[in-house]
């Protein structure tokens, strides 16, 4: 018996519905992992699922239901849910008619797929790391996911697209035997062959060398160098928080005081510019809208329209918001919609961390952050800890580890305070990476008065 495909299913959804018309979407995901613990091997396991949202649109009214689907009764059902659902919706204020279009070249193109030889030879290097790590009397955690999520989107304005999306992450903690520190390092990347384990065990080893000399500080600010990991950690908030309607409603630090956002004002130092770029080397994303519900930053209607290369800040002036087409009606900006990177690029920095950390006489280099939350969206104050590596520099060089912090910040001050930046890199956010939002680029920054505003006693 032939197979259900994607393709398939999104047609059969598109044959049943009562409401006026329709949108589905519908991802197919392959996808493998491996963990591992004490040096040795725990779990590994490969995935295949089919996740199906069907968006019923009537007259003002839309509803969506998602859900697994694998054959025609179960989407069927879905379709039934979500004209269920639509009948009894309010109307909708993002109205607006749908992307019209035809079928893309690629549409009858299967899933990609991705399994657990992607994992090839980082496994053999990660036998060899662990090797090493019993021999330094070390601990290694940690773990690899890849996967391949094609999507297809199909509505009954005729419009037809796919997209073949690959995620993979890596990340690993080391422990000296006696527990008594820990580093991590971690990354992203889209298909493994630019994953060395053996360099991953390296820079851990050098981690937890600094870790040799443990000194107790107390709260206050440091000059501090955050590495690309740390700041991808920022910028992501900083991005997720640039809806235009909040900012229009006064409610964001992109709010202008008195009414409207802050397009075109000049918000952070005249080098900065942060973008994104569905194209972008290495971080390529979905060139067109896909969203499942409407939110602040997002519409089902807007399904479909294509996205480019879009300034947020350049020249470190707000150049654009988050906006959908009903928020760009309301704030009288271009459509600008969110897209799935984001890449920081400082003017002008031709230094690498390393050069950064060398010109720090007095301070701290801050590896990673944890447990982000915002405690005032009119400034974008967050506060969050620090976690697995805060090192005291001394003289340009690291001499040992700290304890930890818990820090508030904004990461729109910091693009106005910081003092130094490395050139552009492939990042990976320790919060917000493995689940939410792998696809950044972002350089290190010196920053000559972080707040670490308390001790924390998290290990």
């Amino acid at each position: 018996m032939a197979q259900t495909t994607p393709q398939d299913l999104a047609e059969q959804a598109l044959a049943v519905p009562t409401s006026e018309q329709c949108i589905v979407i519908v991802h197919d995901t392959h996808a493998a992992n491996l963990r591992w613990a004490n040096n040795t091997l725990t779990t590994n396991g490969v995935m295949h699922g089919m996740q199906v949202s069907v968006i019923a649109l009537d007259g003002p009214r839309s509803a969506s239901v998602s859900g697994s689907a694998w054959n025609p009764d179960q989407v069927a059902d879905l379709v039934g849910a979500a004209d269920a659902a639509v009948r009894d919706a309010s109307p909708a204020e993002d109205v607006a008619p749908l992307v019209e279009g035809a079928a893309a070249e690629d549409w009858t193109d299967a899933p990609g797929e991705t399994g657990i030889a992607v994992f090839e030879r980082f496994a053999t290097e990660l036998g060899q790391a662990f090797e090493s790590a019993e021999a330094q009397r070390r601990i290694l955690y940690g773990f690899v996911s890849h996967d391949v999520t094609t999507t297809y989107l199909a509505s009954s304005t005729g419009l037809r697209l796919r997209h073949e999306q690959p995620t993979g992450h890596y990340g690993c903690t080391g422990k000296p035997a006696d527990l008594s520190a820990s580093a991590w390092v971690g990354g992203a990347t889209r298909d493994f062959g630019d994953v060395s384990a053996l360099d991953m065990f390296d820079r851990l080893t050098t981690r937890l060398g600094w870790a040799g000399r443990s000194v107790d500080l107390p709260a206050g600010r440091y000059d501090t160098v955050l590495p690309p990991t740390a700041v991808a950690d920022l910028m992501i908030d900083a991005y997720w928080g640039a809806g235009a309607r909040v900012a229009h409603e006064g409610q964001s630090v992109y709010s202008r005081p008195g009414g409207g956002t802050r397009i075109g004002e000049l918000m952070v130092d005249e080098h900065v510019r942060l973008y994104s770029d569905p194209s972008y080397a290495g971080l390529q994303a979905a060139p067109f809208v896909v969203d499942a519900t409407s939110s602040n930053t997002s519409s089902v209607y807007d399904n479909g329209l294509p996205l480019s290369k879009t300034d947020w800040i350049a020249d470190g002036r707000l150049a654009a918001l988050l906006q959908t087409r009903h928020t760009a009606a309301m704030t009288g900006q271009p459509i600008t919609p969110a897209i799935d990177n984001l890449v920081l690029e400082i003017a002008g920095a031709t230094d690498d961390e390393s050069e950064l950390v060398a010109g720090v006489d007095d301070g701290l280099l801050l590896t990673c952050l944890w447990y982000i939350r915002e405690v005032d969206p009119q400034t974008m104050l967050l506060t969050g800890l620090t976690r697995d590596g805060v090192y005291r520099v001394e003289g340009g060089e690291v001499t040992g580890v700290v304890n930890n912090f818990r820090f508030n910040e904004s990461p729109v001050d910091l693009l106005r305070r910081f003092t130094a930046a490395s050139t552009t890199v492939p990042s990976f956010s320790r919060e917000w990476g493995d689940d939410y939002f792998s696809r950044t680029a972002t350089p290190a920054l010196r920053v000559p008065d972080f707040n670490m505003s308390s001790v924390s006693q998290a290990l």
